[in-house]
């Protein structure tokens, strides 16, 4: 693109449809057919949604979805063809549903006399336990039916009209109504769902399987069904779960090891302890796992429902917020994404030699070449946020050997940010897609208006957000360290410190703004323009470190300002801009990623106190919302109501949201590797009392950690 375009948005509501490239609406947009009490379950990279009988009626948007491809769209239940009644219904926990259900008023039926238990189990595909029972006086018979259907809709294509698939779908169903299955090809992509039921179905009705069932009171009847899927080469099948029980892996299995190591919380307040565990519980469900050279490998998926697989930014993020509960999510996503890192140059993809993904995805369209995602490169800061947590990695773990290993890597990362990502040798890292499908923004706010000026007019590309020179300034200081330690590199680490001191020392002339008390633009534009909105992304710049000390009380007076924090926490653009929407996807919600990075930054300069005014608001926003964050709340004021506004399509859970608390928790220990040992320094708010951390991994050892006030007690294990 040249210096004359703009990432324009492309649609009415461009803030709800544009993250990633994802179909328009955002992640918990449901249609009126699943209902405002439509229900979720995942695990890994299968997810189920259904209304709230646990149905999915066809045509809508829910269904099984495993891999970026709908294997279910269809899944209806029903006696004698009505409707069933809802007395409860709701998730266990992340990858188990319960639905307690009664027939309706049918003809020489009255209604609630029959009794249905679904219990439903995602994980390897989907596994269900439908238990009848009858509690009339005089015996019955009655029809069970389940209606199923699969259109093997790719991701993108669910929440808009796609190619029907119908004619190209196999069905081979076992004549003893055992059985249902579809299959599908196109090309090289393959695909398979089959239903497996136990007892067998008396009959089949075109795709349903149908029970006639003979009840007499107090008897009780029940089946088992399976749904085995095939993705190309590879099989999947869910085995018999009970509520409560953890999804069984080997015992050196990654996500085994992140959720059982983690550290146990106790404090004297129920609000941190209850988001503290919350949060872990969503992220093991969120994790991937990957074989990579032959390693087994776990990473964190971006989001439910849209974004379940691997976000460079948000991934990266996300490691770097769960540090203290282990570092095997950051391990997984170092090596996934060294092993995609671009060699090569492809205008489609937005691929460059040495740059780090933006997003991967494997569904039909992106296998097939229509979509760029395998993977796409649009991205202007993951390449850094990958060198950052490679340093944060080393310094938690002292893992020389992966260090080692990604040697090449780093050093191909290193050439990119200054050989193509800086576009025009100015010393800045700019974004503008060459793609077609690319994203105009390639920074966290990637919503097509998300960067604009005060004004609220669009800039024109390519870009140069603040936050991107912030997160290369310590990505350049990291990878010194490292060249000064285990790389024993010491002219490669003299470079490195002496081009971050001269794009501190360029940055802090160009992007600072003087006006409205002091502050950072959000960015340059292709002609070089202070792009002079008051935006969140300030907080990133205390984060990194690129800020002089003398504009930090500056930034952190405008941080904590009316204009830009809401009471829940800071929005991301302020009020007093043209731009400001308290519902607009980047233009004045709060979002909780954002609030920890910049409560860490505050912290980092010495703004405890605002830090943990942030972290507090925070808590206190998620013990609206049964203690988890969701991706972004409204940024109306806390007077506004007694509890945060929720932002109509956010994701519900989100990596980098669930990752916050544990940033926040960080944050207040002042919790860090130092000199061999783990160290705190700690500044807890007196709502919280005593913390007590225990079993915290770092440096090869286990260490108990005990504060509260400013005083603190850290002790290795044993």
């Amino acid at each position: 693109m040249t210096a004359t375009q703009r990432p324009t948005p492309a649609d009415p509501m461009p803030e709800a449809r544009a993250r990633h490239g994802v179909p328009s609406g955002a992640c918990r947009d449901l249609p009126p057919e699943l209902g405002p009490d439509a229900i979720g379950v995942l695990e890994g990279r299968t997810f189920m949604f259904s209304d709230a009988v646990g149905n999915v009626p066809r045509g809508s948007i829910g269904g099984l979805v495993h891999d970026d491809t709908r294997f279910i769209g269809q899944w209806e239940l029903t006696i004698n063809e009505a409707p069933l009644l809802v007395l409860s219904s709701g998730a266990v926990d992340a990858h188990s549903a319960a639905f307690f259900l009664a027939n309706s008023n049918l003809p020489d039926l009255p209604a609630n006399r029959i009794g249905v238990r679904r219990q439903r189990f995602v994980g390897d595909g989907l596994y269900e336990r439908i238990e009848v029972r009858y509690f009339g006086i005089e015996p019955v018979s009655f029809r069970l039916r389940l209606a199923v259907g699969t259109d093997f809709a790719d991701l993108f294509e669910i929440k808009e009209s796609g190619r029907d698939r119908a004619a190209d779908i196999v069905r081979r169903h076992e004549p003893d109504g055992s059985a249902l299955e579809f299959a599908y090809r196109n090309g090289d992509y393959s695909a398979m769902a089959r239903v497996e039921a136990e007892p067998v179905a008396d009959r089949l009705d075109g795709d349903a399987l149908v029970w006639d069932l003979h009840l007499d009171r107090g008897q009780r009847w029940g089946c088992q069904l399976w749904v085995p899927l095939r993705c190309g080469e590879e099989s999947y099948r869910p085995t018999v779960r009970e509520f409560g029980h953890v999804f069984e892996h080997g015992p050196d299995d990654p996500s085994t090891r992140w959720a059982a190591e983690k550290p146990h919380l106790e404090t004297d307040t129920d609000l941190l302890r209850n988001a503290y565990h919350r949060s872990a519980a969503d992220l093991v469900s969120m994790r991937i796992e990957k074989t990579i050279g032959g390693e087994p490998v776990v990473l964190i998926a971006a989001g439910l429902p849209w974004f379940m697989t691997a976000f460079g930014r948000d991934t990266l993020i996300t490691a770097y917020q769960t540090m203290t509960c282990g570092a095997e999510v950051a391990r997984g996503a170092l090596i996934v994404m060294a092993a995609h890192q671009a060699q090569t140059f492809d205008d489609f993809t937005d691929r460059e030699p040495g740059k780090i993904f933006h997003e991967f995805r494997t569904g039909e369209l992106t296998q097939l070449g229509l979509k760029p995602y395998r993977p796409y490169y649009g991205g202007a800061d993951s390449t850094a946020l990958w060198l950052i947590l490679l340093s944060e990695y080393w310094r938690w773990t002292g893992d020389h050997e992966l260090v080692h290993r990604l040697r090449g890597n780093a050093d191909a990362a290193l050439r990119w940010i200054d050989r193509y990502g800086d576009r025009d040798g100015d010393g800045y890292v700019e974004y503008a897609t060459r793609s077609t499908q690319g994203l105009g923004n390639q920074c966290w706010r990637d919503s097509p208006d998300g960067v604009q000026f005060a004004d609220g007019t669009i800039p024109v590309l390519p870009i140069a957000t603040c936050e991107t020179q912030g997160y290369t300034y310590d990505a350049k200081l990291r990878a010194a360290e490292l060249a000064d330690g285990p790389w024993q590199e010491p002219d490669l680490a003299r470079r490195l410190r002496a081009a971050a001191t001269r794009l501190r020392e360029q940055f802090n002339q160009d992007y600072w703004v003087p006006e409205r008390g002091g502050y950072y633009a959000v960015g340059l534009d292709g002609d070089k323009r202070r792009i002079d909105s008051m935006t969140s992304n300030m907080g990133h710049l205390l984060w990194s470190g690129i800020v002089p000390q003398d504009r930090a009380g500056q930034v952190a007076a405008r941080l904590m300002s009316d204009e830009m924090f809401s009471g829940w926490g800071v929005r991301t653009l302020s009020t007093a801009d043209m731009g400001y929407n308290p519902i607009g996807y980047h233009l004045g919600t709060v979002w909780p990623h954002d609030n920890s990075i910049i409560a860490a930054g505050l912290a980092r300069y010495g703004y405890r106190d605002e830090a943990n005014r942030i972290a507090m608001a925070m808590l206190n926003a998620a013990a609206y919302s049964q203690h988890r964050l969701p991706e972004a709340f409204s940024g109306y004021d806390q007077s506004f109501g007694r509890e945060p506004v929720p932002y109509p399509t956010a994701c519900n859970p989100q990596a980098w949201a669930s990752g916050a608390p544990l940033l926040f928790l960080r944050t207040m220990l002042g919790l860090g590797p130092h000199g061999g040992a783990l160290h705190a320094d700690p500044q807890i708010p007196a709502e919280l009392g005593r913390i007590r951390l225990s079993n915290v991994a770092a440096l090869g050892r286990r260490w108990n950690v005990e504060a509260a006030g400013n005083r603190s007690t850290v002790r290795p294990v044993g």
